[in-house]
């Protein structure tokens, strides 16, 4: 009689980061199986698809991955040129999920992961059982999947954090929940366009989803039908010389034209700056538009729009029945918290990591990708494909492999984090090695915006890249 096939490793989200670990699980010879909510590969970048990244084709394409698509005639798009969201998806992703076939399964919502006939607080023989992985299909069909492991790269882009300052949604967020956006617009969709053209909008965040914003109303406000379009930049923080990013500093060039691009919308009067300004409510004003106020009563000019573009955190519900191992602040794995804390971090500090700092008390499952970040802002796609690399060759019993470090990341070039807030000068740990104060470098205009938009994430996924401090990609 035949063996029983081998259980697969369950691959949550066709994103870039588990679309990659599929593939190097395939180059190990390991069976997986990629659940995807969506209809497609990379559902959560083909939302930011108008976004152009700040990170070149050359890094935002995971090498198993390269060498699978090879396999099927693909060529690889020039290395130095960037991609958008839209892109990244059509000329990588699909082809790549298309590549690994019937390995990937689209409208799969996995809405729970424990072990097999263990709940969380059981211990007898936890170790010795599979996995169970519940998936709800489009038409409601339900199905239980036994695993070997789980790679959960499901990102983070369907959790936008919230306008209030205090974590939790302003009072009255919901109710203007008509005029509250989460993502950075797509000005070339006309109705998009009408919406915010010759308007007064609110943009919350000070990353690199907040700069692209910035630029991208800029750029409305200097065209025929926008010249009376306004921005307001909500900081909860102050502006110091790394506010902008390193500029020509930043071995991420786009990244730091981004950030300069987002100085010459404040420098050129397009934008007005609000600094230390935490949200606690969102009101309707005497003439139905919405006024921002701060938690110590301070109230802005009305606006028309709020952009709320805060960071993302992760979805931990279909998580609960697994032992996870979490840093309280960020939600990401404890081993790996303390590299990417904001609170602390200087940007340049974030090293390469893998299949160590992201294990948990209930051995196979990982949080990869974005999603590994919690909420933690700094995340670069080719950290993602360095992760699963090593979580592969860990599943495949290669430590040696999965203990090795293949990849050196790029300086950031943005300093500082979401704790630095309250002051408009930076501390000298915030300041020092990474990135050179915009103050030191050329500030002139720049052109970022195609007719994609301008660049903003190496990730979306995910998590896209998006967030409210420090080195967002």
């Amino acid at each position: 009689m035949d063996a029983a096939p081998a259980l697969p490793v369950v691959v949550i989200g066709a994103g870039p980061t588990g679309l990659a670990a599929a593939a190097h699980l395939a180059d190990r010879g390991q069976r997986a199986l990629v659940l995807e909510s969506g209809q497609s590969a990379g559902t959560s970048v083909r939302e930011w698809a108008h976004v152009r990244l700040f990170s070149t084709w050359g890094e935002v394409v995971d090498p198993a991955a390269e060498k699978l698509l090879a396999q099927t005639g693909w060529s690889k798009p020039d290395a130095d040129t960037y991609p958008s969201g839209g892109d990244w998806a059509e000329r990588y992703l699909q082809p790549l999920a298309d590549a690994l076939g019937a390995q990937v399964r689209y409208e799969a919502q996995v809405t729970g992961v424990s072990k097999a006939g263990r709940d969380r607080v059981v211990d007898t023989d936890r170790d010795t059982q599979p996995f169970v992985v519940h998936v709800r299909y489009a038409d409601d069909r339900e199905e239980r999947i036994l695993a070997a492991a789980v790679i959960d790269a499901s990102g983070t882009w369907t959790q936008p954090s919230p306008a209030g300052g205090s974590g939790l949604p302003a009072l009255g967020e919901r109710a203007a929940a008509d005029r509250v956006s989460y993502r950075v617009p797509d000005l070339t969709d006309p109705a998009v366009r009408e919406r915010y053209a010759n308007k007064r909008t609110a943009v919350i965040g000070s990353g690199a989803s907040a700069f692209t914003a910035l630029s991208s109303l800029a750029e409305l406000a200097r065209s025929k039908d926008g010249t009376d379009t306004k921005t307001v930049w909500v900081l909860r923080r102050g502006i110091s010389g790394s506010t902008f990013g390193g500029g020509d500093a930043d071995e991420l060039p786009a990244r730091g034209a981004l950030g300069l691009a987002a100085k010459a919308a404040v420098d050129d009067g397009h934008t007005e700056a609000v600094t230390g300004f935490r949200t606690e409510a969102i009101e309707s004003g005497a003439d139905g538009r919405l006024v921002l106020v701060d938690e110590d009563g301070r109230r802005l000019q009305p606006v028309d729009e709020v952009i709320v573009l805060t960071g993302f955190r992760p979805d931990l519900s279909f998580l609960s029945e697994v032992r996870l191992r979490l840093d309280e602040r960020l939600e990401a794995p404890v081993e790996l918290a303390p590299l990417i804390d904001p609170n602390q971090h200087s940007c340049g500090t974030v090293y390469p990591h893998g299949h160590r700092e992201l294990s948990h008390p209930d051995s196979g499952v990982y949080l990869v990708g974005m999603k590994s970040y919690g909420r933690a802002p700094t995340f670069l796609a080719m950290t993602g494909y360095e992760q699963v690399r090593s979580v592969a060759a860990a599943l495949a019993g290669d430590t040696e492999a999965a203990d090795r470090v293949e990849l050196v990341l790029p300086e950031t070039g943005v300093c500082g984090g979401s704790g630095l807030f309250d002051t408009a000068d930076a501390s000298p740990a915030a300041t020092e090695g990474c990135c050179t104060p915009v103050a030191q470098v050329a500030s002139q205009p720049l052109q970022l915006l195609t007719v994609s938009s301008g660049p903003a994430s190496t990730s979306s996924g995910t998590s896209s890249d998006s967030s409210s401090s420090c080195c967002s990609s």
